[in-house]
């Protein structure tokens, strides 16, 4: 072990990262694929008039809310619009329908050879997922005028382009995840959202004439970030002890070993709202094909209802629906993960029980009990966040400030997992680490 330094533990790890070799060419690797990632969302698709897509950003909120997760792609609408999300999508998919289809439960059972089958569906499932979203995209902005063309071969080859910019961003992100440090599609989703902090510092500079309200608005966000790292690290510790048979000098002993399985409070993570929020935002974006705003129609209507910069109070019909999704994906999202873990019949298969538990189906009543109860603090967190934005803007009356709860979210967990990934690395070389 090195002697202590004087630096602070955090700067002094990366001192120490930088000085081992391997370490030092994974985090650069990372930056380099970061960098390349914002030169793709640069390259700009042809026959796009930019005057239009700008003025339909302006008219259209629901816009700026996907450009966000893009990194400002959307609004450049560069090859990278798409970002990694039919990716994500087509994660989501598998993950419901590997324990509802029998064939991909086997699949997912046999081991790397089954995970690496799963996970090539994935990917070939992202493709016609990409091309359906390139298209709807598509049909959309030529009906606004962005899209100079609507000649077939110039349709095709716009979308052909979107597709092979989301797959090219997976590639990079898997990239990352072999040759660098941390989830490689996080990175790459965090790379796109922290690209726009710039664009949000410089609307902090717009309200300067309500400094008391974008001073709230500030500690809002820091308190949110605070409380987003209690509840991401948040567990419930269930007790497990093992008993286990030791063979010494010629007799078989049997031991019993302690431990525990952390149950976590927020054991859905991000997903929960990346649900509700396709959820409370399709409405909006399939009514925007019809809406006329000229003469206002059935479809203006429901376009108002869930526009998240919608005004009072019509505003609260879509946070408040925001706010049960969240909490009701919470709950789905958790008990099919918990399912798929099966960790009632894991530790019978190990020889490991709960104290005063009896092994089989007492132990799943009691684990689905204790991740039901604790389930509710993750979900009313969740929600919570994810209406962050629309309270701080009530409380401070800052509205030139566009801020993604999700955006926050995905952020700080990508942050803590970066961080506890450099953490193991320095750790198992015999560094000290600096996360307490």
């Amino acid at each position: 072990m090195r002697p202590k330094q004087s630096k602070p533990k955090l700067l002094q790890a990366m001192a120490d990262a930088f000085s081992l070799p391997d370490l030092r060419r994974r985090i650069l690797f990372t930056i380099g694929i970061l960098v390349i990632f914002r030169f793709v969302a640069h390259v700009p698709l042809p026959g796009v008039n930019l005057d239009a897509l700008s003025a339909l950003f302006e008219r259209n909120a629901l816009l700026g809310m996907l450009d966000l997760f893009s990194g400002g792609a959307m609004r450049r609408l560069s090859v990278a619009a798409m970002g990694v999300y039919p990716y994500i999508t087509s994660s989501i998919i598998m993950m419901l329908l590997v324990p509802v289809i029998p064939k991909l439960q086997e699949i997912s059972r046999s081991g790397e050879e089954g995970r690496n089958r799963i996970n090539l569906i994935t990917h070939w499932l992202t493709v016609p997922l990409a091309a359906l979203q390139g298209y709807g995209q598509m049909v959309y902005l030529q009906r606004e005028g962005v899209i100079a063309s609507a000649a077939p071969l110039a349709m095709a080859a716009i979308i052909a382009s979107m597709v092979a910019g989301t797959i090219f961003l997976v590639w990079l992100g898997e990239l990352i995840t072999e040759y660098g440090i941390g989830n490689g599609i996080s990175i790459i989703i965090f790379g796109g959202i922290v690209a726009q902090l710039p664009q949000l510092v410089g609307q902090g500079f717009m309200a300067r004439e309500n400094f008391f309200g974008l001073a709230v608005y500030l500690l809002l966000v820091v308190l949110t970030i605070v409380l987003i790292i209690v509840f991401t690290e948040a567990h419930r510790r269930i007790p497990v002890q093992y008993a286990r048979s030791v063979f010494r000098s010629g007799r078989m002993y049997r031991q019993s070993g302690a431990t525990h399985i952390p149950l976590r409070v927020n054991s859905a993570g991000m997903i929960p709202l990346i649900f509700a929020m396709s959820i409370v935002l399709f409405p909006g974006i399939v009514a925007s094909y019809f809406a006329n705003p000229n003469e206002p129609n059935f479809a203006n209507t429901i376009m108002e209802l869930f526009n998240p910069n919608a005004p009072l109070p019509v505003g609260f019909f879509y946070w408040g629906l925001y706010f049960i999704m969240s909490v009701a994906f919470t709950f789905f999202y958790t008990m099919v993960v918990f399912q798929q873990q099966d960790l009632p019949g894991v530790l019978q298969r190990q020889g490991g029980f709960i104290p005063g538990i009896r092994p089989g189906k007492q132990t799943s009543a009691y684990m689905n009990g204790v991740i039901n109860r604790i389930t509710w603090g993750g979900a009313l967190f969740l929600a919570a966040v994810a209406v962050m934005p629309f309270a701080a803007k009530l409380v401070t009356n800052v509205q030139v400030i566009q801020l993604s709860s999700l955006g926050l979210l995905i952020m700080v967990g990508v942050v803590l997992d970066t961080m506890k990934q450099l953490e193991a690395q320095l750790v198992m070389r015999r560094y000290e680490g600096f996360i307490k």
